[in-house]
């Protein structure tokens, strides 16, 4: 049965852009508490934005090598967060938050995906974002052909993404979401309303024409 293709819009800082992505339809919501990023906000910060999400919209708190009393501070800040990893964490630290979370891996020729999942087989999914120096992706698209077809946790498709690419990203990959950052700014940290409501658009055609076509795929 074909899934709907979940959407988390991250790196949000603003009052007006997460009122802005849950009307496009986003289903989840990113905060960065990695302090050297440009769209980093406070524990304090990220409540008073996720206490603006109505149900069933899923705030997701971004930690690079955080201290673990600083995961523990927005876990309670936030009580229904979901932390995604995106440093160095082993399987052990990720655990340790005692909630279900997203794991990052930087997709990178060689890079071995199917035994970075088998390590966290208990992640509710795997980012993929693209190799880059220092954290986080850049805003820049990796080779989708890397991706196996068999990894057996659910892919959550970042790195480069915008309207204008992701409905051939979501018919050759076939993620079961899609995330996205700087592809819906107008600057670092500052959404665009409009760029946030193409990208959602974008992401419905591309399941209308999967549902059109359970075959299609782009090659």
């Amino acid at each position: 049965m074909q899934h709907r293709t979940r959407i988390k819009i991250c790196g949000l800082t603003r009052e007006a852009d997460v009122d802005a992505a849950v009307l496009a339809g986003a289903d989840a919501i990113g905060f960065v508490m990695y302090p050297k990023s440009p769209r980093h906000v406070t524990t304090m910060r990220a409540r008073e934005l996720a206490h603006r999400l109505p149900p069933f919209v899923t705030p997701v708190c971004l930690f690079v090598n955080a201290a673990e009393d600083e995961i523990a501070a927005a876990l309670e800040a936030i009580p229904q967060l979901v932390p995604q990893f995106h440093g160095d964490e082993s399987p052990s630290t990720c655990r340790r938050a005692g909630r279900p979370y997203l794991r990052a891996a930087r997709m990178a020729a060689g890079f071995d995906l199917l035994d970075f999942a088998s390590q966290f087989s208990d992640a509710q999914a795997i980012l993929l974002d693209a190799h880059v120096d220092g954290y986080g992706g850049g805003g820049k698209v990796f080779d989708w052909s890397l991706i196996p077809s068999d990894v057996p946790r659910p892919v959550v498709l970042s790195g480069g993404l915008h309207a204008r690419n992701v409905t051939s990203a979501i018919l050759q990959v076939r993620p079961w979401a899609v995330d996205v950052s700087s592809g819906v700014e107008s600057a670092k940290g500052i959404k665009d309303v409009e760029a946030i409501r193409r990208f959602c658009d974008a992401v419905r055609e591309a399941d209308a024409r999967r549902a059109l076509d359970p075959a299609a795929c782009v090659t």
